[in-house]
């Protein structure tokens, strides 16, 4: 006989939860939740799970898994006390889902590449929104893109949407021209709003509209532009964290020092990432 400790299951977290939420015993902040209260939570627990992959982390990646897990107990939770639906809904729900639009894994269909798979794809979750909506109106083309998107992801979802019905440049040749077009317009309305602390309604939107260009560009590249701004990101982290242990070194702190100093501690700093990569 094992003295192993028996293994946890989903019924535990959902009796776990179902007592954080029962009115008299459950806890007082659980008590208080709605779908919109937790929401920002979820997305939260979202980007930590991607944090942790980026990072490489297996532990944490378990623990972050088991936080967004969470998440959609908390909500099926809260949608039974509503009579909406429950967990055992939403499994089913997702479970049948996968089943029919992998007619090729749980069917006869068979499919020749992944450009054919994607096409059988989107033919699949058109025809399930048309019977969700009755078939009474037909789907806009950039329907499904979820606005609580981060807007760059957004973006390229938009313009994939577009360019399935043909509304794309052919290649990167147009929105290169696109993008220094938009920069050029963007520095006008920058002109145009002269030296005012607060930035005008155009100078944001010419910068929204070089924004989408961009995004647009990162996408006829092939890559994601949220992934290349992440790396960006990690790499300002790195640099300026390796400043300020070198201002310190030196006796110094970073807020003691100009911006000529700190601007040439961080070309010290890339000329010493260089000699690393060489």
């Amino acid at each position: 006989m094992s003295d192993k400790p028996e293994r946890r299951t989903i019924v535990d977290l959902l009796e776990i939860m179902a007592a954080l939420r029962t009115p008299g015993t459950g806890c007082p902040w659980d008590l208080e939740q709605s779908f919109e209260t937790i929401a920002p939570y979820t997305i939260e627990e979202a980007y930590e799970v991607a944090d942790a992959i980026e990072r490489k982390d297996m532990a944490d990646l378990k623990d972050e898994l088991g936080d967004l897990l969470l998440q959609v107990v908390y909500h099926a939770q809260m949608a039974s006390e509503a009579g909406l639906f429950d967990f055992g809904d939403v499994v089913e729900a997702v479970c049948d889902k996968m089943v029919r639009r992998h007619p090729h894994v749980f069917g006869d269909m068979q499919i020749a590449d992944s450009e054919e798979l994607d096409g059988l794809w989107q033919r699949i979750k058109a025809e399930e929104k048309a019977n969700r909506s009755g078939g009474q109106s037909e789907a806009g083309v950039l329907d499904g893109v979820p606005r609580a998107l981060p807007a760059l992801t957004r973006a390229i979802k938009l313009q994939n949407k577009a360019a399935r019905v043909g509304f794309d440049w052919p290649d990167r040749g147009p929105v290169l021209a696109k993008m220094r077009e938009e920069l050029a317009e963007f520095e006008e309305a920058l002109a145009a709003n002269g030296d005012r602390s607060e930035p005008d309604e155009d100078v944001m939107a010419e910068y929204g509209d070089l924004l989408f260009v961009i995004a647009n560009l990162a996408r006829h590249l092939g890559f994601d532009p949220e992934t290349a701004l992440s790396g960006t990101n990690a790499k300002f982290v790195r640099r300026f964290e390796r400043i300020e242990v070198l201002v310190k070194d030196d006796g110094h702190s970073v807020t003691d020092l100009d911006l000529a100093q700190l601007d040439h501690y961080w070309e010290r700093v890339k000329v010493e990432e260089q000699s690393e990569g060489s």
